[in-house]
């Protein structure tokens, strides 16, 4: 199996320190929130109190979150950001590839199956990443290098160029 290019080795490594440390923060923050809500102080004191109804809610949301997490830094440990993609080889999941517009506007992006939205900072360069739900994912998978996607927003449509893939 060829070597991972570097830049998309890195890539993944730094979203991996990313989901983990989001993993962390809330999953403290969630128990502490189950916390406060079971605390004695949390008991109404009156028929209108809803101090323990809101905190139910907080660590219920929080668990959620931290669940989606755990299903990112899963789906991250997966094999499929080791495959090399060569100039004729179409987009598929766990390509880095990299789009510019016609006014030269530049985008990294990542395509997984979960994580999408996440931003991380390599070699000075941001990278986004999209999964195959998003319009820019959906649009890029089974495309090839030189072929352009349009994505739709309240802005208006943006045509984007692929210009780079690894």
């Amino acid at each position: 199996m060829p070597t991972p290019h570097p830049a998309k080795a890195r890539v993944v490594e730094a979203l991996r320190a990313r989901v983990a440390a989001d993993l962390l923060a809330a999953t403290r923050s969630q128990e502490r929130a189950a916390e406060g809500a079971t605390h004695e102080e949390a008991r109404p004191e009156h028929d209108k109190d809803t101090r323990a109804t809101e905190a139910s809610y907080l660590a219920r949301g929080l668990a959620r979150r931290v669940v989606e997490l755990q299903e990112v830094a899963s789906a991250l440990q997966r094999p499929l950001y080791d495959r090399v993609f060569g100039p004729d080889d179409p987009i598929a999941m766990g390509a880095l590839v990299t789009i510019e517009d016609a006014d030269g506007r530049v985008a990294h992006v990542l395509l997984a199956p979960r994580g999408g939205g996440f931003d991380v900072t390599v070699d000075g360069s941001v990278v986004r990443i999209v999964t195959p739900e998003s319009p820019l994912g959906g649009e890029l998978i089974g495309r090839e290098l030189d072929d352009t996607v349009v994505t739709r927003s309240p802005r208006g449509d943006r045509a984007w160029t692929v210009v780079a893939l690894s």
